[in-house]
């Protein structure tokens, strides 16, 4: 990897600060700046793809034309067995457009009800573009299987950590340290595979 992309600031294609702090503090060994999309006055992409990999490749395209710099971008969310894979790319805003991290796991919950498969993952889908039109971004995907809780446990994380039990150590994500968190989580699996992809390229 070039030493004058290194020295250069990133941009991470979201404003959600806790993912910024994520992406910062496993992007460290590389010794480049995160700034969240949100610094800059621009609006959001519409993520209007179909899968998680195509909107993660519209969010760096659209940080890369509206900032001029290196782009990551993710798409993750939450697939639920019983509910055929819901809510899928639309976790976020599970609930509404303008709903809340609380709002969308209540719902979720609501759904729940009376379903015995509990089984579900987090999934993430990172993408790596250098410019706007980089024909060849690096996209690293990884999953991280749990199953549902019934009552929120926890104040760590965000999102639906509270209600997703880790199945190799039986507590909901959100009870876990920052360091546990990121060792084995989909983000933090699928950043490391973006790290080793990196070290590779001479870009």
């Amino acid at each position: 990897m070039s030493k004058q992309l290194l020295e250069k600031s990133w941009v991470l294609a979201s404003g959600n600060k806790g993912k910024l702090k994520e992406f910062s503090d496993l992007l460290s060994p590389l010794n480049i700046q995160m700034i969240a999309q949100s610094e800059y006055n621009f609006e959001e992409a519409i993520e209007d793809g179909l899968s998680f990999v195509e909107n993660a490749i519209i969010k760096a395209r659209h940080a890369c034309k509206h900032t001029g710099l290196p782009s990551i971008a993710d798409d993750s969310g939450i697939e639920v067995d019983a509910l055929n894979g819901e809510p899928g790319i639309y976790s976020a805003r599970y609930a509404g457009e303008n709903a809340n991290d609380k709002d969308n796991l209540n719902l979720l919950l609501k759904n729940m009800q009376g379903k015995t498969n509990r089984a579900a993952r987090f999934v993430c889908v990172i993408a790596f573009m250098r410019f706007e039109l980089d024909p060849m971004p690096i996209i690293c995907q990884a999953t991280w299987e749990g199953t549902l809780l019934e009552a929120p446990i926890g104040e760590g994380g965000f999102g639906y950590d509270p209600i997703f039990e880790v199945n190799d150590l039986k507590k909901s994500s959100a009870l876990l340290s920052k360091e546990e968190k990121n060792a084995i989580s989909h983000r933090g699996q699928a950043i490391k595979l973006l790290l080793d992809r990196l070290k590779t390229m001479d870009i």
